[in-house]
């Protein structure tokens, strides 16, 4: 009886903490609506119902339209305006074959989030092993790196686009140069976390027989932790892939502002066959990385634990 009658106590307990839990999530709730709605001039409660619009906006006049829009194939309503065809775009390779605008601009957009990813792997790997606790004893040097990465990965991508766009114009650089700041403090401390796990045993051999600082990491760090600097850095690319996407939409080139132009102007099938191809790329990329992946760590890497 003393026993049922302790868990009856814990199970009113129990009961009483989670309604003045839900209490207290739905006061935090509806503080945050009202905020919404107060920032928003009050639209926010007013334009609520108008929510699906936008969805309703986009519907094509039939299925076929959105491939015919992917491929930029002749539309059967084509009113002389870009709305259905879009000849200006293409980019020739014959007299009669042609890349559509979107898949050019989705290379342009992959390009940017490559070579950002590649720069800022290069930087964030040297600069983890001036971080790393066990192979820098100087807090005076380490300490200084550590911040160094902190400020370069504080700000996002899109906020950094937004500084370098209003110096250098649009276009893609402004886009590679943020997302590559980011890409390095990013790595930097993954990398530094990576190397201060590993086996210290090949740098204490290397120590004992006299080896430089430089050849104690490239001999004992360096094959120890690349598998793990590999898989971050496809990792990094996956998300570097939709942050440059993201920045495109505010002038970083790619397909993000095509993207952008085409919702502002009404094009639904244009707009809905940037959204399928962004889609396919995105699942495309993640796949080809989780692959690479799963072949430099191996399989177990991904197995749940039990």
């Amino acid at each position: 009886m003393a026993i049922e009658r302790h868990w009856q106590e814990l199970a009113t307990q129990r009961r009483f903490y989670t309604a003045i839990g839900l209490v207290v999530l739905l006061l935090a709730l509806a503080g945050s609506l009202w905020f919404a709605n107060d920032s928003n001039s009050g639209k926010f409660f007013d334009r609520l119902p108008h929510l699906f619009d936008f969805i309703e906006d986009l519907l094509p006049r039939d299925a076929t339209e959105i491939w015919r829009a992917l491929f930029d194939l002749p539309s059967p309503y084509f009113d002389g305006s870009l709305k259905y065809d879009y000849p200006e775009g293409r980019y020739y390779i014959t007299d009669s074959l042609y890349i559509p605008e979107y898949f050019y601009k989705m290379v342009e957009t992959l390009n940017i989030a490559v070579v950002s990813t590649i720069i800022g792997f290069l930087f964030g790997a040297i600069l983890s092993f001036f971080a790393a606790r066990n192979m820098v004893k100087s807090p005076w040097l380490r300490g200084p790196v550590r911040r160094f990465m902190e400020v370069l990965r504080a700000f996002p991508e899109i906020v950094l686009a937004g500084f370098f766009l209003a110096i250098l114009s649009l276009g893609p650089i402004p886009a590679i140069i943020a997302v590559t700041i980011h890409t390095i403090g990013a790595l930097g401390k993954l990398f530094f976390e990576v190397i201060e796990n590993a086996d210290m045993r090949p740098d204490e051999g290397l120590r004992a027989v006299g080896a430089s600082w430089i050849e104690r990491v490239w001999f004992a760090m360096v094959p120890q932790v690349m598998p793990n600097f590999i898989s971050y850095f496809l990792l990094r690319l996956e998300i570097n892939v939709r942050a440059s996407t993201i920045i495109g939409a505010v002038g970083g080139g790619g397909i993000g502002e095509q993207l952008r132009l085409s919702i502002s102007r009404g094009h639904e099938a244009k707009t809905l066959a940037i959204v399928l191809l962004l889609f396919i790329t995105i699942i495309a990329v993640d796949q080809l990385s989780a692959w690479l992946r799963r072949k430099l760590v191996g399989e177990q890497a991904f197995q749940a634990v039990i």
